[in-house]
């Protein structure tokens, strides 16, 4: 029988944790911390997430429940609501931020020669938001219209492996585009954005990093055409044209050519206009990149049903921001865990797997792998007879 470590321990040892440690010190996580470490908070934390604690109250009682297990999974602190609430809300939100970029660049090399779809050498990228209702009367802070208050994931996902690679929080007021202005842009790579991202002064920011943007364009865009492609009709495309914007103020934001391309979806019978500054890509394969947009849509639709970011532990933005960012570590640890153990499992059906054995002494590749129903028969097994007649 297996007597080493519970599942959890084993989880928590995909972590860097070196590199932990470093983020806590740079922000001086643990000063004047007696007993309750940063360390067990985020063990605390990422407990709540992988099994879906409704509350504070919820997290202790858990917990302590195990208490015996406790120490051997890491903890080193007794758990106590008002203690980790306390946590939440003075610790700083950066720490967890930054070690979330580590476990993002693990996770990104990991999956790095992952194919999404697209016949593509270059990086490609979706970048979206999505917004999380919060209550007014607790989250005065996070006002969005009069009586509701929200706040904003602006999100950029590699789509090899779906990995979020930059993620900037905001209250539910910010407008989309603005997020564009913190947007860490990579020479020669794709950046593909719905229609709400069409600012011109700020795409010309991505044709001066030698960075590609896909976007739709306008219905009222005003442009000259310069000079027409000829496409394959029956693979959707309708039209590849080189365009110069006409407008007086975008002819200014924007005074460089354009690519303008038309095409007619047959499965949706929906006909699309995408604008990009890339003039070397096959179109067909900029129609491909757009559709491969909707990941990102998949990515928010994730993290609501299986974490917990729609209802937090915590009223304040310290708070907040904390959860958030530690329901994105745990989702690239599943991720990493995923890779490195070359599992044959979705995402959702190993958190699920993990929810119900956290606590249990059994290699986690075991738990992870583990199919054959115990209740089938065996061929060999022959049954007795209860009366021998």
């Amino acid at each position: 029988m297996f007597c080493g470590q519970t599942v959890f321990a084993e989880l928590m040892d995909f972590l860097a944790i070196y590199e932990f440690h470093k983020c806590v010190r740079r922000y001086r996580g643990n000063r004047r911390v007696r007993k309750f470490s940063c360390r067990d908070q985020f063990l605390c934390m990422a407990f709540a997430q992988l099994t879906y604690r409704e509350s504070l109250r919820d997290i202790e009682t858990c917990l302590r429940a195990m208490q015996p297990k406790l120490y051997h999974a890491g903890f080193r602190a007794k758990v106590a609501r008002n203690t980790l609430a306390k946590a939440n809300e003075n610790r700083d939100w950066r720490i967890y931020a930054d070690f979330a970029q580590v476990l993002i660049g693990i996770a990104r090399k990991l999956y790095a020669t992952d194919d999404f779809g697209v016949a593509l050498k270059q990086t490609a990228y979706a970048f979206d938001s999505t917004t999380i209702d919060l209550c007014l009367s607790l989250f005065p802070w996070a006002k969005f219209r009069k009586r509701k208050s929200a706040v904003k994931l602006h999100t950029l996902i590699d789509l090899r492996g779906n990995i979020p690679c930059f993620i900037l929080i905001s209250s539910g007021t910010m407008h989309d585009v603005k997020a564009l202005d913190d947007l860490p842009l990579e020479p020669g790579a794709f950046y593909v954005m719905d229609r709400g991202y069409v600012d011109y002064g700020r795409l010309y920011a991505f044709n001066q990093s030698k960075a590609f943007f896909i976007t739709r364009a306008k219905r009222n865009m005003d442009f000259i055409r310069r000079s027409s492609s000829q496409v394959n009709k029956s693979t959707g495309l309708r039209s590849d044209q080189a365009i110069v914007l006409a407008g007086y103020k975008a002819s200014k934001d924007y005074p460089e050519p354009l690519r303008r391309i038309t095409y007619y979806d047959a499965e949706t019978s929906k006909r699309f206009v995408f604008l990009t500054n890339n003039f070397t890509l096959c179109a067909l394969t900029i129609a491909q990149l757009y559709k491969a947009r909707w990941r990102v849509e998949l990515f928010f639709k994730w993290l609501k049903q299986n974490l917990r970011i729609k209802a937090f532990y915590g009223t304040s933005p310290n708070a907040v921001k904390t959860q958030i960012w530690i329901a994105i570590t745990v989702y690239v640890l599943v991720a990493i865990v995923r890779k490195q153990l070359a599992l044959d499992r979705s995402l959702s059906e190993i958190l699920q797997i993990l929810s119900l054995t956290l606590f249990e002494k059994t290699p986690v590749l075991t738990v992870l792998t583990a199919s054959t129903d115990q209740n089938q028969e065996d061929g060999t097994h022959k049954q007795l007879l209860l009366f021998d007649f």
